[in-house]
């Protein structure tokens, strides 16, 4: 299979690659290389946000492309100028208009979609993946959309997933502030397993719109993972070389818990702190 990955030298992006070449697959990585494609696969170097990015492969009958952007301006140019048998579009859970029901199925209730090219903020994340979805679903011939989770293990640079590990490997004091939310659930998807997944459907041309998560669990559990697996105190209270597990009381202009992660929403022009939407 001849596959493009727009991206592919990012987190996830990188794991479909190497699923792919594992799989025997001839993959060419389009982005700006920043960072280096995984070895075994081509890179062809091109800032989607300048005109013609996609010069190097357009009139190239490919068998399928991966696209995941998050802006709709590039997803609509990528989809009129390249040609492929085979579109998958990796979106987000965060498409959907209510996020108090971690068993929804695919045909639940969706944010409007953002009129605009590109996003202004993390505001405009679920929104414009919403865009992108459609985009994709009336442009290409055969497509899949896949919104996954809470996507966490190598390569996370996000904090979602490594930061109470990384705390309670790095104390700073006798304790490490959690949220006060002992109802709270979450679901991750390891990042390696979503990839290989992803390149599954590729090959088995399987169609239509799925989600993409691991098991639920609590926010408790999964808390004390985090603390188990950085060596230190397990349950609650502390232990030999532990620190003591603190609940925090809610954000005070939300009344709740926005996200039990710290993460950090990026783009080309500005960077910010945020609690991401639960």
């Amino acid at each position: 299979m001849d596959l493009l990955i727009l991206g592919g030298t990012g987190q996830l992006g990188r794991h479909i690659v190497a699923a792919a070449l594992d799989s025997g697959h001839s993959v060419t990585c389009l982005a700006r290389g920043t960072n280096p494609a995984p070895g075994g696969a081509q890179l062809v170097r091109a800032d989607r946000d300048l005109p013609h990015p996609y010069r190097e492969v357009e009139g190239t009958r490919l068998d399928a492309v991966v696209e995941l952007a998050s802006a709709p301006g590039r997803v609509r140019e990528a989809t009129s100028s390249i040609t492929a048998d085979h579109w998958l579009y990796v979106s987000s859970i965060s498409v959907y208009a209510l996020h108090d029901q971690p068993c929804r199925t695919e045909d639940a209730e969706l944010v409007p979609p953002l009129n605009a090219d590109g996003l202004s903020g993390p505001q405009d994340y679920g929104p414009a993946k919403v865009a992108c979805e459609q985009i994709v679903q009336q442009s290409a011939s055969a497509w899949t959309v896949v919104r996954p989770g809470l996507i966490g293990g190598a390569g996370d640079d996000t904090g979602r997933t490594g930061y109470y590990p990384w705390r309670f490997a790095h104390l700073t004091g006798p304790s490490v502030v959690v949220p006060d939310a002992a109802g709270a659930v979450v679901a991750m998807i390891d990042v390696k397993d979503l990839a290989a997944w992803l390149v599954r459907c590729l090959e088995q041309r399987l169609t239509g719109t799925f989600h993409a998560t691991g098991p639920t669990t609590s926010l408790t559990d999964a808390i004390g993972a985090a603390r188990r697996v950085a060596g230190r105190a397990t349950g609650h209270g502390t232990g030999p070389g532990g620190a003591a597990v603190v609940p925090a009381l809610p954000d005070s202009r939300s009344g709740h818990w926005r996200t039990p992660w710290p993460t950090r929403w990026r783009s080309r022009s500005h960077a910010a702190d945020l609690w991401a939407p639960d």
